[in-house]
């Protein structure tokens, strides 16, 4: 019998560095998954969902207002209790903690650590992917989301996504998770989950001992 695939993995970047484009692409990829004769049910989920607040583009664990801190980190919380509880299954999250600590640090100039969740989340095979760009690909990443975008105000400032592009990569280089810096300003999504998969398979993050 081969081993079991149960890759876990957190894609960290700031907008439109198509994480939600790898995070889908890697959750059907027979390298970190498996091979599937028919579709079902994704383990993806995010900090980014505004599930805090009943109208579009709320808030949610990562863009939380103070009074909401309890809540968040309960989030946070039940969400490392499931991974332990079902430690062998696969997970893909797209933004997740580093996401949060840029925000709060940014906004309300609290930094919340997490090392208590990295502590719990590492022995069961958590591998983090930094998703980055050019500073000059910007532009032409939003002209191409603005077609599809709900949204489309939010990227009106790049500025606000280079600057938080600096500060997380702060904060990843403070992780005590395995990471890995992987730049997308060639909008090249099956060459990027190739690389994520080999990093993955060299660093034994495909499969729990």
């Amino acid at each position: 019998m081969s081993k079991k695939l149960c890759p876990k993995i957190i894609l960290e970047g700031t907008r439109l560095t198509m994480k939600t484009e790898i995070a889908f692409a890697l959750n059907e990829h027979p390298r970190i998954v498996g091979p599937r004769k028919y579709r079902y049910h994704s383990p993806l989920i995010s900090a980014e969902w505004g599930a805090f607040t009943n109208h579009p583009w709320g808030r949610g664990p990562i863009n939380f207002a103070p009074e909401e801190e309890a809540l968040a980190m309960e989030t946070y919380h039940t969400w490392v209790r499931m991974f332990e509880l079902q430690r062998y299954y696969s997970w893909i999250v797209d933004r997740f903690h580093i996401s949060t600590r840029a925000f709060q640090l940014k906004n309300f100039g609290k930094d919340y650590k997490f090392t208590w969740l990295e502590q719990r989340i590492k022995p069961l095979g958590f591998h983090l992917v930094f998703v980055t760009r050019s500073h000059e690909s910007f532009d032409a990443a939003r002209r191409e989301r603005l077609q599809v975008s709900g949204n489309p105000g939010q990227y009106d400032d790049l500025s606000v996504f280079v600057q938080e592009q600096i500060t997380m990569r702060e904060l990843v280089a403070e992780s005590n998770l395995p990471v890995l810096n992987l730049d997308i300003s060639d909008n090249d999504i099956p060459k990027a989950v190739g690389r994520i998969a080999d990093w993955l398979e060299d660093t034994g993050g495909l499969w729990m001992e």
